[in-house]
């Protein structure tokens, strides 16, 4: 089976990064190569990129399934310390399923809305990352800027949205400007929440920080200083509730965190409103949104 499997990821060219690691699973979507490999105890999803080593998507360890493996899955749960409740989700971009699977326990009352634009993708999270739908938790197949034009339409609003959708090199183009945001906006509640995985590394941090500035005003960088993760938390409102209530709500959600070996004080003093950008930079738009750009040297 195994001498099977790397003829088939021969064939579909994400063996060279891959050799390493055990091949559980290869397969050709619609719009990229897919691999699931196992490393020591963690099975992972892996979109195959141009770079030498591409990231994993979604990491799980088998030995406990309900442990956060990456920071940035668990820096996404700052929008729990800054709105402890929350009764319709929408996440862009599923991955393994991880995200809407955790909120799922965390939040038993609320309604949880996945898009995924490669039906291979959630094929896979349902396969192999316990991914499951239910009654709280719906998955619909569908560009995600496209679903929020629709929700628009059909007047839909949500508390919290959270924007977690790469291609395997960075963000979706269309996913990061200022009249996709501005879409974003309009289905929110007076009250909600938005939470962007972005990268702090990235030459388009000062472009990304500027763009949801001018949408949202001024919001909450939570993020790792020497690693690349950052969480841009953004809300409805004109002004951000003070960092002591969020202190408060990360003392609330320890004991729920604990199942999930997330650490909510570690949470919080990741949060920061430093405006640590030249906000003269340039605003992403529809018209300029720079691919040249989305890569580091």
């Amino acid at each position: 089976m195994f001498n099977l499997m790397i003829r088939i990821c021969l064939l579909l060219g994400v063996c060279s990064t891959l050799q390493a690691k055990d091949i559980i699973h290869t397969e050709k979507s619609l719009y990229r190569n897919i691999s699931v490999v196992k490393e020591d105890s963690l099975l992972c999803l892996v979109f195959e990129t141009r770079k030498d080593n591409p990231p994993y998507q979604t990491c799980v360890d088998e030995t406990d399934k309900k442990r956060l493996v990456f920071s940035y899955t668990k820096l996404v749960l700052s929008g729990l310390l800054y709105k402890p409740e929350a009764d319709h989700i929408l996440v862009i971009g599923l991955g393994g399923g991880t995200l809407p699977m955790t909120l799922k326990e965390l939040l038993p009352e609320a309604k949880i809305t996945s898009v995924e634009i490669d039906p291979s993708v959630t094929k896979i999270a349902r396969q192999y990352f316990d991914y499951q739908e239910d009654d709280r938790i719906d998955t619909v197949t569908q560009d995600g800027r496209l679903f929020i034009k629709r929700a628009a339409l059909n007047n839909k609003q949500y508390d919290w949205i959270i924007l977690d959708a790469f291609n395997g090199d960075y963000i979706p183009e269309h996913l990061m400007t200022q009249e996709f945001l501005q879409e974003v906006k309009q289905v929110l509640t007076d009250d909600g929440i938005v939470t962007a995985n972005t990268f702090s590394e990235s030459k388009l941090y000062a472009y990304e920080s500027a763009t949801y500035q001018s949408v949202f005003g001024d919001f909450y960088n939570v993020k790792r200083r020497n690693t690349g993760n950052r969480i841009v938390l953004a809300t409805n409102n004109k002004s951000l509730k003070p960092l002591p209530v969020i202190k408060q709500n990360a003392e609330k959600w320890q004991t729920a965190f604990d199942v999930f070996g997330v650490d909510s004080d570690w949470i919080y003093h990741r949060f920061t409103p430093e405006k640590d950008w030249d906000e003269n930079s340039e605003i992403l738009t529809d018209q300029y949104a720079p691919v040249n750009l989305l890569k580091n040297d």
